[in-house]
C-alpha cells in the first residue's frame, strides 16, 4: 500500500498520521500552525475530520442525543460536532499549506457528501474513523474512489472488522491499512490490548497499524516492535489552550519524540538473524577461548591443571574443552598460549 510517494507495509519505517481533529478550535490561523507543526516534527501525514453537524447528527435536546460522562459531558452531540468540525472552506488553503510543506494531507469523511467533496481536492487517500466502520454504504463510497484507505477499528468485533474491510476490497483498489484502536479518550495504557495487532495480523490479509489515544508514546512504541505499520495520535499546539480533544492530544515537541522514537524502534527490529553486526565485530576477540594456564611441555598431557577457559578469544572454543583433555602436546605450549589443534597429538 501507498499514500503519495510513502510505502505501507510490515518492512518500511511506520507512518506517522497527526490528526488534527477539531484541535484548530475555530481558528483558520491556528489550523496553519498545526500543518507546519507537524511538518516541522516528522509526521508523515496530517488529518483532517470533514463533516457538518448536520451531516454527522440531529440537532435534538432528545436524550439519546446527549453526551453524559467524559470529556463532552453536557454536550448535546450537534453542539459537540458543531463546535469541533472544520469548515470545508479551509480545506483547500489547508491542502495549499501542506503541499508547500510536503507533508501528505487526507480526511475521514462522514458522508457521502464529503467524498465527493474531498475528492475535488484529489485526496491521496482516506481514513474511515471508528464510529463509522460499520457504515459499510460509507466505505463502499469510499472505495469507489480507488484511493487507499485506512480504517480504525474502535468498539468493532472481528466480524464487523472483515465485513469492512471486504467491502473495501470488492469495490476498491484493495490498498487498505487496518488500525487497531481502542475508543477511549483517553485510554488508559493498561487497556490498549495491543496483542490485538497480532490477531489482525493473522486474521486479515492487509498492513496492521494503531490509532492511539494513550497518553505519552509508550504505547506507540510498544506497538512499532509488534509490527505496526501506521502510527496515528491526535495532536495540538497546547494542551492547555483547550479545545475538543486537546486532553489526550500531544504537543509539538511529543510529536516530534513521537516520530524520532518510533523510527528508532523499527530501526532496532532489523531483520532477524545471528550474523555479527558491525558494532560487535571487534568485541568478538573477547569472548572466551581455550589457553595454557601454565608452561607445558612437549610430551606433558593437557589436563584441568595447564589450561583454562578465559578471555580473550584466539583460542580453541570453550565446547572443545572436553575433547583436548588427556591430548599430549607436540611442542612445548608457553604460558597464555591460545590452544589449537596443530599444537597437540
Amino acid at each position: 500500500m501507498k499514500i503519495a510517494n510513502k510505502s505501507i507495509n510490515p518492512t518500511a519505517k511506520p507512518y506517522i498520521i497527526a490528526e488534527m481533529s477539531g484541535n484548530h478550535n475555530g481558528d483558520i490561523n491556528r489550523a496553519i500552525k498545526l500543518i507546519e507543526a507537524a511538518a516541522i516534527a516528522g509526521a508523515d501525514a496530517v488529518k483532517l475530520q470533514t463533516y457538518t453537524a448536520d451531516t454527522i447528527t440531529l440537532n435534538s435536546e432528545a436524550d439519546d442525543f446527549k453526551v453524559t460522562g467524559g470529556l463532552w459531558d453536557g454536550y448535546t452531540l450537534y453542539e459537540l460536532y458543531d463546535w469541533a468540525h472544520t469548515p470545508w472552506d479551509w480545506h483547500p488553503i489547508l491542502f495549499e499549506k501542506a503541499a508547500e510543506l510536503n507533508i501528505d494531507i487526507f480526511s475521514s469523511p462522514f458522508d457521502a457528501t464529503a467524498v465527493d467533496f474531498l475528492e475535488s481536492l484529489n485526496v491521496p487517500a482516506y481514513k474511515i474513523a471508528s464510529f463509522e466502520l460499520v457504515d459499510l454504504s460509507l466505505i463502499k463510497k469510499v472505495a469507489e474512489t480507488g484511493k487507499p484507505i485506512i480504517m480504525s477499528t474502535g468498539m468493532a468485533n472481528l466480524d464487523e472488522i472483515k465485513d469492512a474491510v471486504s467491502v473495501a476490497k470488492q469495490y476498491g483498489s484493495g490498498e487498505i491499512c487496518v488500525l487497531h484502536c481502542i475508543s477511549g479518550y483517553p485510554t488508559p495504557p493498561e487497556q490498549s490490548n495491543l496483542l490485538t495487532i497480532n490477531k489482525l495480523q493473522t486474521e486479515l490479509d492487509v498492513p496492521i497499524g494503531l490509532s492511539d489515544h494513550t497518553l505519552g508514546n509508550t504505547t506507540a512504541i510498544a506497538a512499532t516492535a509488534l509490527g505496526a505499520c501506521v502510527i496515528e495520535k491526535h495532536f495540538t499546539l497546547c494542551r492547555d489552550d483547550g479545545g475538543p480533544d486537546a486532553a489526550f492530544s500531544l504537543e509539538p515537541t511529543e510529536l516530534a519524540e513521537l516520530c524520532r522514537d518510533v523510527k528508532s524502534a523499527w530501526q532496532s527490529l532489523g531483520e532477524g538473524g545471528f550474523e555479527h553486526k558491525e558494532v560487535e565485530k571487534d568485541n568478538v576477540k573477547f569472548r572466551r577461548s581455550l589457553y595454557a594456564c601454565k608452561n607445558i611441555k612437549k610430551g606433558e598431557l593437557i589436563t584441568q591443571e595447564n589450561i583454562k577457559s578465559v578471555r580473550p578469544g584466539f583460542g580453541l572454543p570453550p565446547k572443545d574443552y572436553d575433547s583436548i583433555l588427556g591430548k599430549v602436546a607436540k611442542k612445548d605450549i608457553p604460558f597464555a598460549t591460545p590452544l589449537s589443534w596443530p599444537l597437540l597429538e
